[in-house]
């Protein structure tokens, strides 16, 4: 807390209050942690940027967000250096001191050198906005949603109650991003909260994850489900469950892994939920002290209501699928809005009512909800949902490519994900190979852009009003001549 007072006074020197945004764009640091503590005692906005973005996809991401200062770290400098002079920043701050000055940059080191700040909480409310989380573009352009300070602090609350348990010595490891706030609601906010330990680790990685957690003795930890499979794809060791685990938080985990993970690694999988960026925590696997059954997400939590609707707005019969609808019970447990976009903040509701575009299924019996499918044109690969326009916006910047159609093909390694597929029409004359295009997605997007499966194809099959039919190329599939990236060689860069 006392460096968060001096960091927060560091700011302060350089012009930031209340409502003035930060742009972080930095590995998994605990530096991250406190500058973003710091910068909402003084009523500021932390906006973390996703560090997969390069080049446009970077540059887009910073002009957005409209912040005049930027925290990043030696590792991704020479990447923010590509195109930072198309950026109007009043202060460029680097975490390490020989980063900042071998380029002319302040250090974090800096910051550190004023005496601390006192906040004036009589000047925050708590519906003011801590944090602009940037969505995934799920239905089109990723979008800035607005935390409050409520809905914040209200979910990590939640959170720290309601997923894991609490001992003496329990050690939380995060190989989680900080820009995903599922890292901060069951790792970090979770270890503040319960006065426990947190291990923030870079990256994850998934041949070294156990060790890791042998390392440094961690009991809990939370993954994304593809992280789960990763792990059990290892080859098995005889030493498997000897590891400190003790709890583990698994989004989704297959069913039909959830047995031999949790007897492989000795470890017990905590039941699933849901929730967004927008209505972080809208269902948690505990209700009155029972436990949701296996595989549900649970039930809401007592400030929110969810229902099913369809697609008229009508609530669907228990049991039967329908889109998960939140409104809340209190003021400020959902987002403040989408950042600068109020067209997108209005159609993402029908009255009060919040559509997630998720879809699930009420049990008759217990009123747990059991998820679905996605309702939004979304591909979830590796814990993340990719947008397929966004995709296909990328690759329409090649100049040989004429048309392009972005979809998911369903993974034999997880139910619950994607693989990435591209349908692409070339210009007239063009010999572009899938290799060259995915070289092209590879330097100009997000690793995780280039697909696993492509097509080069004469046309696209559309509806009267000009709409491309995804669903017949999900149903051609895959054929004996599509380009598979597994066994193409293609080197992707990340």
């Amino acid at each position: 807390n006392a460096t968060c007072d001096r960091l927060a006074a560091g700011f302060k020197a350089l012009g930031v209050g209340k409502g003035d945004r930060v742009m972080l764009f930095t590995s998994n640091v605990p530096e991250m942690v406190l500058i973003c503590l710091a910068l909402n005692k003084l009523g500021a906005i932390w906006v973390p940027i996703c560090t997969d973005y390069k080049g446009e996809w970077l540059l887009d991401s910073l002009q957005r967000s409209r912040a005049d200062i930027l925290v990043t770290d030696g590792e991704h400098w020479d990447t923010v250096a590509a195109i930072r002079d198309q950026l109007e920043l009043t202060h460029c701050i680097a975490l390490e001191e020989d980063v900042a000055a071998a380029n002319g940059l302040r250090s974090y080191a800096s910051l550190l050198d004023h005496e601390p700040y006192t906040t004036d909480y009589s000047e925050l409310d708590w519906g003011d906005t801590c944090a602009i989380l940037w969505t995934s573009g799920t239905t089109g352009k990723s979008k800035g949603v607005m935390v409050a300070h409520n809905n914040w602090i209200r979910s990590n609350v939640l959170g720290t109650q309601l997923q894991y348990t609490a001992e003496p010595g329990d050690i939380v490891y995060c190989a989680m991003p900080l820009y995903n706030a599922g890292a901060w609601i069951t790792c970090v906010a979770r270890a503040l909260l319960a006065g426990v330990g947190v291990v923030i680790e870079k990256k994850f990685s998934v041949s070294s994850f156990m060790a890791r957690v042998k390392k440094f003795n961690a009991t809990q930890t939370f993954a994304v489900g593809s992280m789960g499979v990763f792990l059990m794809s290892q080859p098995e060791k005889p030493d498997d469950a000897d590891n400190p685990l003790r709890e583990a938080l698994i989004v989704p985990m297959p069913p039909a892994m959830w047995d031999d993970f949790e007897k492989r690694f000795d470890v017990k999988l905590i039941r699933s939920g849901l929730g967004q960026s927008e209505c972080l925590l809208s269902l948690n696997h505990e209700h009155s002290g029972v436990r949701a059954p296996m595989y549900a997400l649970g039930w809401p939590p007592p400030d929110v209501d969810v229902r099913l609707f369809d697609d008229d707005g009508n609530e669907v019969p228990d049991g039967e699928p329908g889109e998960i609808c939140v409104r809340p019970l209190a003021e400020n447990v959902l987002f403040n809005g989408y950042f600068d976009n109020p067209e997108a903040t209005a159609g993402a509701f029908r009255g009060e009512w919040f559509l997630t575009g998720d879809m699930a299924r009420k049990d008759p019996e217990n009123g747990a909800f059991y998820f679905v499918d996605r309702k939004k044109d979304a591909v979830r690969f590796a814990g993340r949902n990719i947008s397929t326009l966004e995709v296909e916006s990328v690759a329409l910047r090649h100049p040989e490519v004429q048309e392009v159609a972005a979809f998911g093909i369903p993974s034999a390694a997880l139910d619950s994900e994607d693989e990435l597929k591209l349908n692409v029409v070339r210009t007239p004359g063009s010999e572009l190979s899938p290799e060259e295009l995915c070289r092209f997605l590879n330097d100009n997007a997000p690793h995780y852009f280039v697909p696993r499966y492509l097509d080069m194809v004469e046309s696209l099959p559309y509806t009267p009003t000009n709409k491309v039919q995804k669903y017949k190329l999900r149903e051609a599939g895959v054929g004996p001549d599509t380009w598979d990236l597994k066994t193409s060689g293609f080197e992707v860069r990340r």
